[in-house]
């Protein structure tokens, strides 16, 4: 007889909340809101936390160099940042399992700050070990508070709402990114020249990125969140270090095919370095590289804006909607990038460096084209990293397998990130970092290929999720769906 898969489907009344006031739902003038522990009110709050932390650390890096006219003090923090963030990255999701998105989101937001101090010290001492550190540090931080970020993001909401929840995350967290160049334009609206930016720059990112930090202590944790319907997020009852760790294995064991997304992990990141320090820190003086920077992260909000909602088209199958966007994303590739190879012969690395060279200004006549080449470029990031991410929330719901997922996606995203600085910091013509960004990108797609056409389905069966996780049906799902199902209700 055929084993029989239960779907996510049942039509049962909303189950009463849990008591308590973090279930408690509430009302502004005509408008009512979702209760404290809902995942759109913890989602609203992790991106808050991104806007505060790793948003305005984008900012600081959009500036090309760290905001330093030099860019090889920051390419030294940043191997170091994208080093110990690969190791740490990898292993990020089994301890996110273990120690909850609370403490993990909290504890990532502070190397945010530190890193920032950092850069602030370094422009009146030079103190290149605690730059280096401060870089390490943050790469230890940075691994959890994305691994938490990642499990927030593809297991809270419903399978039909994974694209707009990333719409949603992507735009709050950008804005900040957004508003962190505000900062930098503003203090240095009338250098026009190539210089490091002003303390207060630097001292304006400090507060935000600790007010970040505080903010994640006021999350709850993952078995705390009630969905609509009364159900919850599968998880490891009572986790141990030593079963998570079995489930980081057990996740590749039982499905390897996996590992044909990892080059589509380690190219999501590969690409800043060459936009930041190879087009906007080497072409543009100071107040223009602010100005292209709030132009890339708002690009990101206009381009989730877009993806989110197309991702999770319901008249359409999903299997359906996942080949054609990665189909679409293979031609936004070589679009895109294809206009970038007209704007890289212009100049080399040799040619900026003359000290004849007088970077470009918004005022430059012929800035047009690259302020929308750069504009394009980070619509481009935000389609990617949405794409990236839905494909692996389609392939399950469980907290635990998702959170794993996370870790091995920013783990390895973290790991192309420093190659890519280690060849920036060693000169690596600018040429040559676009051919290898339009050529990693390219192959990455196809080789994920496989998993896309193949392993997606329409929905995640609930007893695949629970296996090994010692949650039962009843823990998971609300009261009078679990019924339904053992009758035979269930809709498929």
């Amino acid at each position: 007889m055929e084993e029989r898969k239960t779907v996510v489907e049942y039509s049962v009344e909303p189950a009463p909340r849990p008591p308590g006031w973090m279930y408690k739902a509430g009302s502004i003038g005509k408008w009512s809101t979702s209760w404290y522990a809902s995942p759109r009110n913890q989602l609203a709050m992790v991106a808050f936390v991104c806007f505060l932390c790793p948003g305005m650390f984008n900012a600081l890096s959009g500036l090309g160099g760290g905001g330093k006219a030099d860019p090889t003090l920051s390419d030294q923090m940043n191997i170091a940042l994208y080093s110990t963030f690969a190791v740490v990255g990898f292993f990020a999701g089994t301890v996110v399992n273990r120690i909850g998105v609370r403490l993990s989101l909290s504890f990532g937001g502070i190397g945010y700050c530190i890193y920032s101090i950092s850069l602030l010290v370094s422009v009146h001492k030079h103190v290149p070990g605690f730059n280096i550190f401060a870089g390490a540090f943050l790469g230890v931080c940075a691994g959890l508070l994305w691994a938490a970020q990642g499990t927030i993001m593809m297991s809270y909401p419903p399978e039909q709402q994974k694209g707009r929840y990333f719409s949603w995350f992507w735009c709050i967290f950008n804005v900040g990114a957004c508003i962190g160049s505000l900062i930098p334009l503003g203090e240095n609206i009338n250098v026009k020249t190539n210089e490091t930016v002003s303390d207060g720059t630097y001292i304006a990112f400090i507060v935000l990125m600790f007010a970040g930090a505080v903010l994640a202590l006021f999350l709850c944790d993952a078995d705390k969140v009630v969905r609509t319907d009364g159900s919850r997020v599968i998880l490891m009852k009572q986790p141990s270090w030593k079963t998570e760790f079995i489930g980081l294995w057990d996740t590749i064991r039982a499905e390897p095919w996996i590992v044909l997304l990892f080059p589509m992990f380690w190219s999501s990141n590969w690409f800043y370095t060459y936009q930041q320090n190879a087009i906007n820190g080497a072409y543009f003086n100071t107040r223009t590289k602010a100005l292209n920077g709030f132009l890339y992260w708002f690009a990101q909000i206009v381009a989730a804006v877009i993806i989110g909602p197309l991702l999770d088209i319901e008249r359409v199958r999903r299997t359906v909607r996942a080949k054609a966007a990665l189909v679409s994303l293979f031609v936004l590739t070589v679009a895109i990038w294809g206009g970038g190879y007209a704007w890289q012969k212009k100049y080399t690395r040799e040619t900026v460096a003359q000290k004849d060279f007088v970077p470009w200004d918004w005022e430059t006549k012929g800035y047009v084209g690259p302020m929308f080449l750069y504009f394009f470029y980070g619509m481009y990031d935000a389609v990617w990293q949405g794409i990236v991410y839905w494909i692996m929330g389609a392939l399950g719901n469980s907290g635990r397998k998702l959170a794993n997922l996370a870790g091995f996606y920013k783990g390895l995203q973290s790991a192309g990130a420093a190659v890519m600085w280690s060849l920036d910091s060693n000169k690596l013509p600018y040429m040559n970092e676009y051919a290898s960004n339009f050529g990693l990108l390219c192959a990455s797609i196809l080789v994920a290929a496989p998993v896309v056409f193949f392993k997606i389905k329409d929905s995640v069966p609930v007893e695949d999720e629970l296996a090994g996780t010692g949650e039962t049906l009843e823990d998971v799902l609300p009261p009078g769906a679990v019924e339904q199902i053992r009758a035979g209700d269930e809709k498929i």
